[in-house]
């Protein structure tokens, strides 16, 4: 039986970088299950490229406790590693490599326990195990939600999941949803010279990025709640492109911006306040150029996860074995809000610390895995 640390090993290596392939890490899970004659089944990305992975272990005609990751990673480009990020490299009983902590870790930890499932669920009386693996979860929990649509009719969808994001192995309940957008603005383009026969997009661009960053200062003031780090609503640019030449007046730029809203919170309204902003600005832009025009368009959508008592069984199970007191909320997202939305009751709780989480040299200490495997084990067998 592999080791929790050597599967994350075979894990890691696979680059399973959003919108990539991660077909080849499918076929080797669905190869290590079937070692164990369990059975899986894939849902498929509209293109063939990227699958879910499902499995039950233990009766198959009705729901259990769910085991549920992601398998894409961030890009590591760019980023300053100390060894091959793809490569999982061991120092002082830290484990580093891409995904490490976000969140192979954990899938890593669930597969090593599958002998131990498998003993747990034996019996028609048992309560069965099941595997979720989902796919580009990175750019917005896109994949999962094929995978959900049809454990939504299914008479034996789970009934509990545990999402094992980075958590420190504390139990979180809560976390913050996030919406996506991209803005563009198409102006006109002249000679620098002659400025006043243009229509500069990124000065139109920047007006509207200023007005995102008054509201998220604004917000820091108003409403909060302090479960949440940072306990107010964000909103942050994260990419901004446009122009071609200083001597050019742009015609167009385009900036991607994310909103990360309390819950219950009228925040998430935020892009609609900024498409009436833009609206304001129409007219000026017109009197030089008719076609000028700013557009907003959605790229992701995910909701926010409610400590709303459906969840009071599950948490205080976790937490009973964790010997925690009181639950954690989440700044960052999961797909843990999706699974809730069909009625699965969910919490967040896995190895490794989301502080570690895409950026260079990631890791996940050792002794966290150990947690997380006797976690598994308790919570199974009840």
């Amino acid at each position: 039986m592999p080791t929790a640390i050597e599967l994350l090993s075979t894990l890691v290596a696979f680059p399973t970088l959003s919108l990539d392939s991660n077909l080849p890490l499918i076929d080797f899970v669905e190869s290590y299950l079937a070692d164990y004659t369990i059975n899986a089944r894939r849902v498929y990305s509209a293109d063939g490229g990227r699958a879910n992975l499902y499995a039950t272990i233990g009766p198959a005609d009705r729901g259990g406790i769910c085991f549920s990751g992601h398998s894409d990673v961030v890009p590591v480009a760019g980023q300053p590693w100390c060894s091959d990020p793809f490569i999982l490299t061991r120092r002082d009983g830290r484990l580093y490599g891409r995904g490490s902590a976000d969140m192979k870790g954990y899938l890593a930890c669930v597969l090593a326990m599958v002998p131990h499932f498998i003993k747990a669920t034996r019996g028609k009386d048992a309560t069965p195990v099941h595997i979720a693996i989902s796919y580009d979860e990175e750019i917005g929990c896109v994949g999962v939600r094929g995978l959900l649509a049809e454990l939504a009719n299914d008479d034996a969808r789970p009934t509990a999941c545990i999402i094992g994001e980075p958590t420190l192995m504390r139990v979180a309940t809560a976390h913050k949803g996030k919406s996506a957008w991209r803005c563009s603005v198409q102006g006109q383009a002249a000679h620098s010279s002659q400025n006043h026969l243009g229509v500069n997009a990124i000065d139109y661009a920047a007006e509207l990025v200023l007005f995102l960053l008054r509201r998220g200062r604004e917000w820091r003031s108003g409403e909060l709640d302090r479960r949440y780090d940072p306990p107010w609503s964000t909103v942050q640019v994260g990419t901004i492109h446009g122009g071609s030449a200083v001597n050019v007046v742009p015609d167009h730029c385009e900036f991607d911006f994310e909103i990360r809203p309390l819950p219950h919170s009228a925040h998430h309204l935020l892009a609609n306040e900024l498409a009436r902003f833009g609206r304001a600005m129409l007219p000026e832009m017109h009197q030089v150029a008719a076609g000028a025009d700013i557009l907003l368009r959605s790229l992701a959508d995910y909701p926010g996860l409610c400590d709303d008592g459906t969840l009071d069984p599950l948490k205080h199970r976790c937490a009973h074995v964790l010997g925690q007191k009181g639950f954690d909320s989440l700044a960052f997202g999961t797909e843990a809000g999706l699974f809730q939305g069909v009625g699965i009751p969910t919490v967040v709780c896995g190895p490794g610390s989301i502080t570690q989480a895409h950026k260079a040299d990631e890791y996940v200490d050792e002794t966290q895995l150990d947690l997380c495997q006797r976690f598994l084990a308790q919570v199974v067998s009840g």
